[in-house]
C-alpha cells in the first residue's frame, strides 16, 4: 500500500526549476561579465594572484559544462525528493544549500561593488523557492531528515568538484581534436 503524499510535486521538483531559472542567469553572464569586470576586480582586490585570476575565467562551453553537473545533482535530488515525499535526506540537503548559496552571490555583489552573475535570481527565485519549500515540508510534517552538519560544508565541494570536471572535460575534448584521425578502411 502506498503511502498518501504529503507535499506537491511541484514543491520537489520545483528545485529542479528554480535551479533552471537560477543557472540559465548564470550561463548567460558568466564568462562575458568576468571578462569585463576582470581589470576593475583586480584594482579592488589587489591580494589575489595571477593564476587565480586565470581560473575565475571560464569559457562558456567550460560554464555550461560545470552546470551541467551541478544540473544532474540538482536533478538526483529533487527525483529522491519526490520519490520519497519530501523525506530524502538528499534533496533536504540541497534544497537547503541551494537557500543557503543565495547569500554569497549577495556577498560577492557587495564586494565587487556592481552586479555578479546570479545576483538577480538569488533573491527573486532561489531564496523565495527555498523559504516556500522549507515552510511546505514543514507544514507537511516532514520530518527533518538527519543530516550531519559536516554535509552542508560539501556545497562549495560540490561547486569545485563541478568545475574540476568541466576542466576534465576540456582537457579530454583538446586531446582527441589533438589527436591524428586513422584512415578509414577501404579508403
Amino acid at each position: 500500500m502506498t503511502r498518501p503524499r504529503r507535499i506537491p510535486r511541484t514543491m520537489t521538483w520545483g528545485l529542479l526549476a528554480a535551479w533552471l531559472v537560477h543557472d540559465a542567469e548564470e550561463l548567460v553572464t558568466m564568462p562575458r561579465w568576468l571578462a569585463r569586470a576582470r581589470p576593475r576586480l583586480e584594482q579592488r582586490l589587489p591580494g589575489i594572484p595571477d593564476r587565480i585570476w586565470r581560473h575565475l575565467a571560464p569559457d562558456q562551453t567550460h560554464t555550461a559544462v560545470a552546470i551541467g553537473f551541478m544540473g544532474c545533482l540538482i536533478a538526483a535530488a529533487a527525483y529522491d525528493g519526490d520519490r520519497t515525499d519530501g523525506r530524502s535526506p538528499l534533496f533536504q540537503v540541497v534544497l537547503a544549500g541551494f537557500g543557503a548559496h543565495a547569500v554569497p552571490h549577495l556577498g560577492s555583489a557587495v564586494l565587487t561593488g556592481g552586479y555578479t552573475p546570479g545576483l538577480v535570481t538569488a533573491p527573486t527565485v532561489v531564496v523565495p523557492y527555498a523559504l516556500w519549500a522549507s515552510r511546505r515540508l514543514n507544514r507537511a510534517g516532514v520530518e527533518q531528515a538527519k543530516v550531519p552538519a559536516a554535509a552542508y560544508a560539501l556545497l562549495p565541494v560540490t561547486i569545485g568538484a563541478a568545475h574540476l570536471g568541466a576542466r576534465a572535460v576540456a582537457a579530454l575534448r583538446t586531446r582527441l581534436q589533438q589527436r591524428p584521425v586513422a584512415a578509414g578502411v577501404g579508403s
